[in-house]
């Protein structure tokens, strides 16, 4: 079967290309992309031919890229200081640590346990920051530089795409 990165590099060609469909299978494995027409949302399909179920993979940057700015009027309307958190991203002098995979962001390893990092922590290049969920499979990302958190910038629980900014970073 393909690993996890193999797939995400495909997806990634696909939607930056103009190909509509494609369909890859090898040793038992198949995989059916389609990009998606209009409205009409096209999931993602890896098969396996070894009688086990359809997995289902999350959707492509594109089409996530477009269910977060129908939903992002919405969010900037109930929060007025938008514009501060423009600004700090905006920060030359700050490192963003950015998501290297559309998922789900989780502040920490489980509902009950502590967030890895907080506003104002320390953390060097080898830190865990936070994990984001894609297809089942719990990534834990590091901070990659050494420094200071100055902000949190995605919720726990929010879906995020691939090089979206999570963390802000005062480096040392």
């Amino acid at each position: 079967m393909l690993k996890i990165q193999e797939i995400r590099e495909i997806i990634k060609l696909i939607d930056q290309s103009s190909i509509e469909k494609f369909t890859f299978e090898s040793e038992g494995t198949k995989i059916k992309l389609e990009k998606a027409n209009g409205t009409k949302h096209q999931p993602v399909q890896v098969e396996q031919r070894k009688e086990e179920p359809v997995q289902q993979v999350q959707p492509s940057v594109q089409e996530t890229k477009k269910e977060q700015s129908e939903q992002a009027p919405a969010k900037q309307e109930s929060k007025e200081p938008s514009t501060e958190t423009s600004a700090a991203e905006n920060d030359p002098s700050l490192h963003k640590i950015t998501s290297p995979m559309v998922g789900t962001f989780y502040k920490s390893s489980s509902p009950d346990a502590d967030p890895y990092v907080q506003t104002g922590d320390s953390v060097k290049t080898d830190s865990i920051v936070c994990i984001v969920e894609a297809m089942k499979l719990f990534n834990e990302i590091e901070a990659e530089v050494s420094g200071e958190i100055v902000e949190i910038l995605v919720e726990d629980g929010q879906l995020v795409e691939y090089g979206q900014p999570l963390f802000l970073v005062k480096q040392k």
